[in-house]
């Protein structure tokens, strides 16, 4: 299973830069980046924070491809 994210997607849709969604759920840009390109499997709360900017369920916006 291979895990990915919809972040960029969302955030295209929302009008959001990564530096927005980092300021939003208070990390750095960088993360925003490695979560998009999943190279990183974001915490619980932050996972949780990221779907709320969003107005989605966690699953929605992180999942695991097969």
């Amino acid at each position: 299973m291979k895990f990915s994210t919809k972040i960029k997607v969302l955030r295209a849709e929302h009008n959001l830069s990564q530096e927005d969604l980092a300021n939003k759920v208070n990390v750095r840009r960088e993360t925003i980046t490695h979560l998009e390109n999943c190279k990183y499997m974001p915490s619980l709360k932050l996972a949780y924070d990221i779907s709320k900017v969003f107005n989605k369920q966690i699953e929605e916006v992180f999942f695991f491809d097969e």
